[in-house]
């Protein structure tokens, strides 16, 4: 009996520490293949991507200036927002947007270089 509870402790343990080491409930939102917006000096890659309802995209910027993603229209902001949670992204910097769930396109862009000046780095997601 003794070696069973020390066999169901140990087990806790380990759950435990699996957690705290960033495992994701098989209910956390995640991104698929293919849901990844690249930002370079010459332009976001893609500029046009089709998701699942629910998806979060992930905007990463390997350009060398910074970024600050947000959703059409400019300066407002308020089509989709929740490509707001994106934001200000640092060279290097890799971040997600909200759960795209409604089913719609929804353009973005830099804040900082809008378009026209900044129409390379403008794009949509349509969710469907």
């Amino acid at each position: 009996m003794r070696h069973v509870r020390a066999a169901a402790s140990l087990c806790t343990l380990w759950v435990l520490v699996l957690s705290a080491c960033g495992g994701r409930s098989p209910s956390s939102p995640s991104t698929p293949e293919g849901a990844t917006v690249t930002i370079t000096s010459a332009g976001v890659a893609p500029s046009a991507l089709t998701v699942a309802p629910g998806t979060r995209v992930l905007f990463v910027n390997n350009d060398g200036r910074a970024h600050d993603m947000t959703s059409d229209p400019h300066p407002d902001h308020q089509d989709c927002p929740e490509l707001n949670a994106v934001g200000l992204l640092q060279p290097g910097q890799r971040r997600e947007s909200g759960n795209l769930v409604m089913v719609r396109t929804c353009g973005f862009h830099d804040h900082d270089d809008p378009p026209p000046r900044g129409v390379r780095w403008t794009g949509r997601i349509t969710v469907r």
